[in-house]
């Protein structure tokens, strides 16, 4: 009986689930993926659900899903693997990769460039923004790396692209369309959420979230005047009169 009920229990707990958008600024370098995916197959209650590599923008997304555990009394969330397996695949992609040598078409801030935690099946946002914060401490006491925190995991709120405007984030520094290495002063004028404001030019800084789960499309447009993406884009984003989401 006590079998039985070990096993509910257990289930129960596995059914509470969070799902993790880890954006990273490397897919040339096999060997670095290569590192960074061996550091996560050291954490087996962590499943790679999805990866997506793009050449062109030199950017690999990694989705990731793990279970939470809840605290039987307060029914507060107390532990969920995906921390340590994101922080190891982040600390394995600041030790293979070095931002100073990076360049694509694809605008970034750091070697990790974006981390974002969504709710699944029962679990709630403020479960998710409650891991964002986890992991942005261990990055900024650990690595020494500036965290800005986004959306649920940010006190009021505040989203992604303002911080990312805020920061420089889509302004190309090299060839006219694209983007190398940290252009920005080593000392940041915005005060990061955690961490030093002195940035490792080598590593750049991390943005992490939480938001509902979210589905992003490349879509390609077939044209060379430039005002015209940007009036699409303005008509289906949240700053113009599209979805939020």
């Amino acid at each position: 009986m006590e079998n039985k009920k070990m096993k509910k229990k257990t289930t129960d707990e596995q059914s509470m689930l969070l799902g993790c958008k880890l954006y990273i600024s490397e897919s040339r370098n096999l060997a670095a993926l290569d590192s960074i995916e061996r550091a996560a197959a050291l954490h087996q209650e962590t499943v790679i659900m999805d990866k997506f590599e793009d050449r062109v923008y030199y950017r690999v997304r990694y989705t990731l899903v793990s279970y939470v555990i809840h605290d039987s009394s307060t029914d507060s969330p107390i532990y969920s693997p995906l921390q340590q397996t994101v922080f190891a695949m982040v600390e394995a992609a600041y030790q293979a990769i070095n931002l100073e040598h990076h360049w694509g078409a694809h605008p970034t801030l750091g070697v990790v460039d974006d981390i974002c935690f969504h709710p699944l099946g029962r679990e709630k946002l403020e479960e998710a923004a409650w891991l964002a914060k986890l992991v942005a401490r261990d990055i900024s006491n650990q690595l020494q790396v500036p965290v800005f925190l986004y959306e649920a995991a940010h006190p009021t709120g505040k989203t992604l692209d303002a911080i990312r405007r805020d920061l420089g984030y889509f302004r190309p520094n090299y060839m006219g369309s694209q983007w190398a290495g940290w252009a920005l002063p080593e000392v940041l004028n915005e005060n990061p959420d955690e961490g030093p404001t002195q940035v490792p030019r080598a590593r750049g800084i991390v943005i992490i979230g939480a938001s509902p789960w979210v589905r992003t499309f490349n879509v390609p447009v077939m044209s060379t005047d430039v005002s015209i993406t940007r009036r699409i884009a303005r008509k289906v984003s949240a700053r113009g009169v599209g979805s939020r989401r």
